[in-house]
Order: structure tokens, then sequence, then C-alpha cells
């Protein structure tokens, strides 16, 4: 094998990572981006995994993905087909070959590709190459036998040892694509720290990948560099949206001056909110993980009560159960923060899966009339200013917030500047002052917004009691009258309705004088973006619409929205939020895209469905 003579620079490449549930693919794929990130490239990840705990090895359900675009520019989506998959069994080779490109590269554990492998992957022949129709290139490596002959003096079993083998396959897209391995060895060091002896392990098999890419060339003639280009000068990190929240919580908190309470249940995928925001009690974070999804909400209300800025994170079954504990902040108009990270429904469905089909559950899914602002983030760094947002809004304007986002956003990454929080806008909460005192009742409100002022209990001179039964607007007792509920009922939905007077307007991107509007919300963004982008390319006139605030919808709206002859509504659910457009303006005219498919919109089908909407 000769030296490879040069080095090649891409603008962009998209890399996939797949195998068995237990072959640790999220785990090289988060290493890769994250060096990827450290280095100035932008990305964009997808982890695609099973439900299963542990699915049977080498099975086609148990696969396991991950999948990450890294750019010399600005990245949008992880891409729709890959340029380098990696498959480490005949499982991975025949689920994941679609993702790929006509000239794609992929790589394969060749010892993992024995008679009782291709069993397993339900293969007919023993030629699974050619039973698959591949015509791109595949690049057989030993990385099972050669993980073994790394460690063989390591002292550690078999098992042990073949666990290992994800950081060989890392090692070799490292060399490959000119990553410093410095970053990935002190990542492995962080995530071993108690157990050394892995993490060394890890690390010379990681190095043992590189050589061999190094030394052999894996049948590959170049190696390539992305160079990051037009980056602002800051310091960078690779991000998931799940951290990303958590961070824009604890952010909020910091502005308002107040402490963080999170009362949260385990679920998939939102869990690792509340395992992030656990590890930072340094910085006065109170997280509590209650014995279930109502107990979660109505400690967290509890915590509001007392003066906490106070969240609850969950997913679409839980906002079933927490609806009650909800709707008790409505009435007694608390600030709560409600964070939905969508997955595919209904009942379990698709708990590692991505949709955006609990729009309408949020918006209308209590009893009465209970109005609440509903946010949704559109990336994994949004989700940061989001959460930001929706903490500001809850607590200025004393109301339940729902901020979504969907387990597309939540478990991927993007590489994220870190802020400076001096230039965020301060929170300031509804709190009474001491001119009130002798005065204030607990549903006297600010005449212009009409937010109730906020006596939190202990102090002096403010004692009150508030509860689940409708309240006088007059004096705060129990009210059975009938003209007072209907004041109460309208002026909790005048509320939140003049929040639109403090959110930003609706902005469109893209042509001036489109021929089509497409309009979206939350984690589809980057997609819709993209598929704008490409067909102004082609000379198609087209604009977007995405939407971050949900309810109130923004001022300018009906305005934008009216000034256009085409408009689509693209979703990720049978027409949500195409219907909730309809409701808000008269005579509106929508097409629809919609796609049920638990997976991220892939911007080919999209500009293909764009395409002929103009065309009709």
């Amino acid at each position: 094998m000769t030296e490879p003579n040069n080095k090649k620079e891409l603008e962009q490449v998209i890399v996939r990572f797949s195998g068995d549930s237990g072959d640790g693919m999220q785990l090289a794929g988060n290493i890769f981006s994250t060096i990827s990130a450290t280095v100035g490239n932008d990305i964009c990840t997808f982890p695609d995994y099973p439900a299963d705990i542990r699915a049977p090895q080498g099975v086609l359900t148990g696969v396991s993905g991950f999948q990450v675009h890294i750019g010399a520019e600005k990245v949008l989506t992880p891409g729709d087909k890959c340029d380098v998959l990696i498959a480490m069994n005949p499982a991975a080779l025949k689920t994941q070959y679609k993702y790929c490109k006509p000239n794609a590269a992929i790589i394969i554990d060749s010892d993992s590709f024995g008679a009782k492998d291709l069993e397993k992957a339900e293969f007919k022949t023993d030629n699974p190459i050619e039973e698959l129709g591949i015509t791109c290139e595949v690049i057989p490596c030993p990385i099972t036998s050669m993980c073994q002959e790394t460690l063989k003096e390591s002292g550690l079993d078999n098992k042990s040892i073949v666990r290992c083998k994800n950081m060989l396959a890392l090692g070799l897209v490292c060399w490959l694509f000119d990553r410093d391995l410095s970053i990935a060895e002190g990542m492995l060091k962080a995530k071993f720290a108690k157990k050394p002896e892995i993490a060394e392990a890890n690390i010379k098999v990681l190095r043992a990948g590189y050589d061999m890419g190094h030394n052999t060339h894996a049948s590959i003639s170049h190696t390539y560099s992305i160079e990051s280009k037009h980056k602002a000068k800051g310091r960078y990190m690779d991000i998931n949206g799940n951290k990303a929240t958590a961070y824009g919580l604890m952010a909020a908190a910091e502005k308002a001056g107040m402490r963080l309470f999170l009362g949260s249940y385990p679920i998939t995928p939102a869990t690792d909110i509340l395992h992030e925001l656990a590890k930072h009690k340094s910085l006065g974070v109170v997280t509590m993980q209650a014995e279930d999804e109502i107990a979660g909400c109505a400690s967290a209300v509890g915590a509001a009560y007392a003066g906490a800025l106070a969240c609850t994170s969950t997913s679409g079954p839980g906002i079933c159960l927490k609806s009650e504990a909800i709707n008790l902040a409505v009435i007694t108009e608390l600030p709560l923060v409600i964070i939905d990270v969508q997955r595919g429904g209904p009942s379990t469905g698709l708990p590692t899966k991505s949709e955006q089909t609990d729009l309408l559950q949020v918006l209308y899914g209590r009893n009465g009339e209970s109005p609440i602002p509903v946010i949704a983030a559109t990336s994994p760094t949004d989700c940061f200013e989001s959460a930001y947002m929706a903490c500001k809004i809850a607590v200025e304007h004393m109301t339940p917030v729902v901020l979504l986002t969907d387990a597309f956003i939540a478990n991927g990454s993007a590489a994220w500047k870190l802020p400076d929080l001096n230039g965020y806008p301060a929170i300031a909460p509804s709190y009474v002052t001491p001119e009130m005192a002798g005065e204030w009742t607990p549903y006297k409100r600010n005449p212009e917004t009409l937010v109730r002022y906020w006596a939190v209990p202990g102090t002096p001179g403010f004692m009150h009691r508030i509860g689940g039964l409708e309240k006088s607007n007059v004096n705060g007792a129990i009210s059975n009258d009938p003209d007072n509920h209907h004041l109460m009922v309208t002026q909790r939905a005048e509320k939140i309705a003049r929040i639109a007077n403090h959110i930003p307007e609706l902005k469109v991107e893209g042509a001036e004088d489109a021929d089509l509007l497409i309009v979206g919300f939350g984690g589809t963004y980057g997609h819709l973006c993209e598929a704008m982008l490409q067909m102004n390319k082609e000379g198609k006139k087209v604009a977007l619409a995405h939407f971050n605030f949900i309810n109130p919808l923004p001022r300018n709206t009906q305005e934008v929205l009216k000034r256009y002859k085409k408009i689509v509504v693209a979703e990720q659910n049978m027409g949500q939020f195409a219907a909730f457009l309809r409701a808000k303006i008269d005579g509106i005219k929508l097409y629809q895209f919609n796609e049920v498919k638990g997976q991220p919109f892939n911007v080919a089908t999209l500009t293909d469905a764009f395409t002929k909407i103009m065309e009709d």
C-alpha cells in the first residue's frame, strides 16, 4: 500500500456510525462531533436508536445509528444521505445502507460478517454486498480482531476488550478526517474517571485505529480536512438540546435572582434535563425526582408558590398526567415552565423517535378555559434561548408556559458559542412593592398587562391564600358568582393574548417576492430552511416563516401570511399547526405537508413536494 499523496479539503461531510445497541455508536458519534465542534466546524447530529433496552445481538431491530453532518460553514441538518458509513455488523449494513450516497465509502468490521452473523441479519447468501446490490466502495477492516490484539496484554476479559471496538472505528474515522485525538482522549478519561483501566484501554484502541488508517490507509488514497470558515470568535462546545435547555433554565434563574427548582419523573427523551440539572447543586439548583409525573408537576407548583423559578420536564404521555396540576398553576396564576420533549405516540408509541404531535394537547389539553403560552425551540442551540424566554414569560406574566422541543433536537447536537449573559434581557418578576401593603389582594393586576402582583409567602404584610377554586377578582376570596367567573376567565385569556406585545414579530427568510411561503414550527427549522435555500438556488421564489412563538402568535402573523398566494404548512403531525392557524386567521387557505414517521424530514422529499404545490 502506498502512502497517501495528498489531503483533500472538503466543504462538508456526513458520517454515519452504526452497529448493535451495545456497540457504543452513540458514544463514538458524540466524541467525533465534539472534536469537530471544538476545532471550529459547524455540526448537526442525529442519534437514531431503537426503543429496545437491548435487542438480541446482531438482529435487525437492534441497530443503533448516529449521523453527524460537519461543515466548514453553517450546517442546518444532519443530512439526508451520508458520505461515510461505518457498519459494525451485517444488520447495520442491511438497515443503514439506504442512508448512503451513491459514491459513499462503507467501512465494515470484517470480523463480524461470519455465517451466523449473516443469518441473524436475515441474509440469504454469503455475499451481503452483492445481495444488497451495493455499488459504492466497501472497505473491510478487521476491527474486532485488531481490538483484541491491541488489548491482549491489558488483563481485561474478552467481553470488556470487544466493547472497546467502537473506539477503534472512531480512531480510523479520526485518521480519515485528520482529527486530533487529544480531545477524544480527554473525553474518555472524564467518562471513565472511576475506571482508569477502562479509559486507558479505550485510548489505546483509539490510537490503534488511527494508526491502522495511517499505516494501511484502509484502501483509501486520500485523507480529508474540513477547515472552519467565517466562525465568530469565542468559546465553542458541542451541545445537545436537553443540555442547552438545562443551561437556559439556569441562566434565567441567575438573571432573575431566583432559586431554580425542577420537579420531574424520568421519561424518554426528556430525562437528561433532570440528569443535567442534578449536577449543579453548587449553583443553587434544586431537583426532585418524584414518584410519578403528577407528583413531579405538583411539586413544581408548590415550589412556584414558595417563590422559586419552578419547572417540570416530560414528554407527551407525561403531559397527559400533568394536566390537572398545570391547571392549578393556571387558576392560581403562578409561574411554571413545562418542558415537553415530544416523541412518537400515541401511548408508548415510538419513545426514542421524534414527532410534533403534542401541539394541540399543550394548547387545549386541560379542562376549562385555560390558555397558556406555548414556545417551540427550533434547534439544539435554540433550546437555550427558548428555555430562557419561557422562564422570562412565566415569571413576568405569572403564568405556566409550555416549552416544546422534540427528540430530534433534544438528542441532536450542534456547535454552540458560549453566550455572554450580560447581553440577555432582564427578567423582572412581578413582585408586590412595600407601598401595596394593606391594599393588595391576590388578584390585584397591572392594568397594562393584567398580570397579578406576586407576593411570595413570608413577605411581611402580604399574608394571603390561593387555590384551585375560583376566586373573587376583588378580594381573592372563594367566589361562585357567575359574573365574577366570566370576568376571571376573560382576564386570564386577555393576559395571555397581551404577551404578544412582548415577543418578537414574525420574520420571513428567503425571496422577498416569493410565490410560495413555507410555514413551520419548532425542530423542523433546519430542514425547511435547507429546502427553501435549495429551491431558491434553482430559481424558484420561495420564503420561510418559522414560528418559535405559537400562543400567542406574533402580532404581525396575519399581516405576514396574507401577503402570499400560496402557503404550505409542513409539520411532523397530521396538520395540528395548520388547524390552529385556520382557527386564528379567518379565510386563510393553506396547503399541508405532513409526515409522521418518527424520523426527521428529508430535504429532497420536501423540495419535490413544495415544487408540486408551486406548479399546481
